[in-house]
């Protein structure tokens, strides 16, 4: 069967784009051959610095006819529906259709509409000048005497030609005929830029790729990796050294060359002094290099370059140009580092005053001020050195304003660990300038040291509460400050950690440094209401944090209030100021905290259901309805992550027994008997206890004791989150239970004996609701 090549001939495309053109051009030109009724065998795209190429395989010479039956109004309709039905089915006249009967329906009116296929070379005409004129670039551009006109053809860099071609492999394939902007659709090839220029005729694919490469272009950017990468370690190997592996570079610079070349250069031993992650950084941003490391794991002097061309001498002159740069790069790298560390972090603070953070949330200075505090409040739930992480939390920033973060940012953090330490400081307090970063995704460590985990957890807080303060919260795939992945970073921590974390507790803290320090729409509102007695809010600034954020903050406005009232000469505060500071200050607190709790539980079902735990247990271990739990307040609602997670653990054993398995069908039958029945004696009909001298069978006794002995030993140890216990008492269930719906009838003729019986099924769905809301297992 026929193929088609087609082949997109530009100046360079940058690294960054080439993998997802060349995804593009694959699932445009299919997607246009599939809803045309052209099936293909296989298809690939490959994409090179100057080239994109898709080869489709095993097309159909001709697209199939079709033949389809279009149902229209039924007969005598109205003359504007006949008209529309003749519209859209293309016919002349109402006598091209003819006429069916339907028992139910009466006769109607049916058109057949009968196409008969086209030359598949023909389709690919049409559809191709489509496909280059709306691809899909993030950037793009015009270019030439063409670029005044609006509808010209914007490429990512200017295309210079195309190639097309459609046949079988028993022929010599056709050239398919099109033009874009002026440029003529072809069979030639352009080999490397400056080792083999000229073009070449190509008939198909079999033929495209080995041209290529004797015309010195690798095709396959996966073959370029594997290139440079083999050839790098090799160079590495050589000298005794071992190459320092880059997956994101090795990817760039397989986009930068079509022939890879790998090289070896060296710089000045004197540069090693300055932190090794510097030398990386500068190596590899400004001359995409990678570098080499001894034996020992420290740095070598050495880096391999990767070029585009065979050059005569060897490459002599290409080392020599990037060493010379190279050189210029670590000496300026050098100076800033040397520079950086004249000038203490502490000394730095003043400095974050000037940087905004957001405008509603203020500087950095005072985002700092606020995340020492938090992290002051947070340590002793973590074991740490409460001086140790308020220390840490103030220099956490410091780094931002020194020259080497400024040329990489990169190395925040980092940088501030290497000053830190050389500064003197405390090595916990130094790692955590680095670690409070941490987790920035899914597969980033987390950090161990409880002065970094105090940080961190502070840092990532004050961030969403913050924004939360001033309702900027993602919406659908929008997320332009990374809250989720703050509050996945919270999660991680908590859980990998194992630390018992409530969230309710940590809200109140971060709200209390942050409502009155931030532009947020409670502080406008405080303010007004403080102002009908003549004072303006300023922010508190509190160094310390009561147990209690909300007394704290009734508090600090009661001062307030009471220092106008003194100068006013009056008593007490106006009474609008007081129901404020007494009713919708904590109305909107709470209200605010509840949301973000629904949050951080949404990203928590995230979190287990990646690692493999079942949306319905997690659903079934919260109860009801997580999030309509916290935006309502209720105080029923778990905030410990370990908690929740460690529940999720217990539930998933126990149902994954032979007693879980058949107790969870004994809770459907009682509560689908229960729904039913609700529904001819109302809701909450079962509520009152059973009466024991309505008992009438032995299953009965039985089932009652079990229930009553199971509510109290699964109450008492989920008091001490035994729910590994909690589930096994419930396990001596399922006997008594399997034993009633054996030999009980519940809803029986007796209506006293059944009110009974339903009443006792409603204190055995009580009591495992108890545990978890079992209804929500699938």
């Amino acid at each position: 069967m026929p193929d088609l090549l087609l082949e997109l001939f530009s100046e360079e495309i940058p690294a960054r784009m080439q993998r997802q053109a060349a995804d593009d051009l694959q699932r445009l030109v299919c997607g246009a051959l599939a809803e045309r009724g052209l099936a293909y065998e296989g298809a690939a795209s490959h994409a090179t610095p100057r080239r994109l190429a898709l080869h489709v395989a095993g097309l159909p010479a001709r697209q199939p006819d079709v033949r389809e039956e279009k149902k229209g109004p039924r007969v005598g309709a109205p003359e504007a529906a006949i008209a529309g039905f003749l519209k859209s089915a293309g016919l002349a006249s109402i006598d091209e259709a003819k006429i069916e009967k339907d028992p139910k329906k009466g006769e109607f009116y049916v058109a057949v509409i009968e196409r008969a296929g086209r030359e598949t070379i023909q389709v690919l005409a049409d559809v191709l000048p489509g496909v280059v004129k709306g691809f899909p670039w993030p950037k793009s551009m015009r270019w030439g005497a063409a670029s005044a006109k609006l509808d010209s053809l914007r490429w990512v860099r200017p295309l210079q030609s195309i190639l097309a071609t459609f046949g079988p492999e028993t022929e010599t394939p056709e050239v398919v005929r099109f033009s874009v902007d002026g440029i003529e659709s072809g069979n030639v090839a352009f080999g490397h830029r400056f080792m083999a220029p000229q073009g070449f005729s190509v008939r198909r694919f079999d033929d495209y790729a080995p041209a290529l490469e004797k015309a010195k272009v690798v095709l396959d950017a996966a073959r370029r990796r594997d290139i440079v990468l083999h050839d790098a370690r090799t160079l590495a190997m050589a000298q005794g050294l071992e190459l320092v592996e880059d997956a994101a570079l090795l990817e760039e610079v397989a986009g930068l060359v079509e022939w890879p070349v790998t090289l070896m250069g060296a710089f000045d031993e004197s540069f090693l002094s300055i932190p090794p992650e510097v030398i990386r950084a500068t190596i590899r941003v400004n001359q995409k290099c990678f570098v080499l490391k001894r034996a020992d794991g420290g740095l070598a002097n050495k880096f391999i370059l990767v070029a585009n061309v065979e050059a005569n001498d060897g490459g002599a002159t290409i080392v020599g140009g990037n060493q010379r740069v190279i050189a210029a790069r670590l000496s300026d790298a050098k100076f800033f580092y040397e520079t950086d560390l004249k000038t203490k972090l502490e000394e730095r603070l003043p400095k974050l005053d000037n940087i905004v953070f957001h405008e509603k949330l203020g500087t950095q200075g005072e985002r700092v001020a606020r995340i020492a505090a938090l992290a002051r409040e947070l340590a002793p739930l973590i074991g740490a050195d409460a001086d140790k992480a308020e220390r840490a939390a103030r220099l956490a920033k410091a780094d931002l304003v020194t020259e080497m973060v400024g040329e990489f940012p990169e190395l925040q953090g980092l940088m501030g660990r290497y000053y830190a330490r050389a500064q003197g400081e405390d090595a916990d307090v130094a790692a955590a300038l680095e670690d409070h970063y941490k987790p920035q995704g899914p597969n980033d460590r987390i950090p161990t040291n409880p002065v970094s985990i105090a940080v961190a957890l502070a840092d990532k807080l004050d961030t969403l509460v913050g924004f939360w303060a001033i309702d900027e919260k993602p919406t659908g795939s929008k997320d332009p400050y990374a809250l989720r992945r703050a509050a996945l970073g919270v999660i991680r921590i908590a859980l990998e950690s194992e630390l018992r974390l409530p969230l309710r507790d940590a809200f109140a803290a971060a709200q209390a440094t942050i409502w009155f320090d931030a532009r947020t729409p409670l502080r406008d509102l405080v303010t007004s209401e403080v102002e009908r007695v003549g004072c303006d809010l300023s922010p508190t600034g509190a160094a310390s944090l009561s147990a209690d954020a909300l007394t704290h903050l009734r508090a600090d406005i009661e001062t307030q209030l009471a220092a106008v009232g003194r100068e006013k000469g009056a008593e007490a505060p106006s009474a609008q100021a007081e129901i404020f500071m007494r009713e919708t200050l904590p109305s909107l607190l709470e209200a605010n905290a509840a949301d973000l709790l629904a949050f951080f539980i949404d990203r928590l079902k995230v979190y287990l259901r990646d690692r493999g735990a079942r949306y319905d247990l997690i659903d079934a271990a919260l109860g009801a309805s997580a999030s309509a739990q916290v935006r309502e307040g209720s105080a029923k609602m778990p905030d410990d992550l370990l908690t929740i997670t460690r529940k999720v653990e217990a539930l998933a054993k126990f149902l994954d027994t032979d007693d879980g398995k058949n107790l969870l069908a004994g809770f459907r039958r009682a509560a689908n008997i229960l729904k039913i029945e609700e529904k001819k004696d109302g809701a909450g009909a079962y509520d009152t206890p059973h009466h024991p001298n309505l008992r009438m069978e032995q299953p009965e006794h039985k089932l009652a004791a079990a229930v009553k002995r199971a509510r109290e030993e699964t109450a008492e140890r989920l008091e001490a989150e035994n729910f590994e216990g909690a589930m096994r008492a419930l396990a001596k269930l399922r006997e008594p239970v399997d034993a009633f719906f054996d030999q009980v009838t519940v809803n029986c003729e007796d209506e006293k004996l059944r009110l009974n019986r339903l009443r006792l099924l409603a204190e055995l769905r009580g009591a495992m609701l108890q545990v978890a809301d079992f209804a929500k297992v699938a």
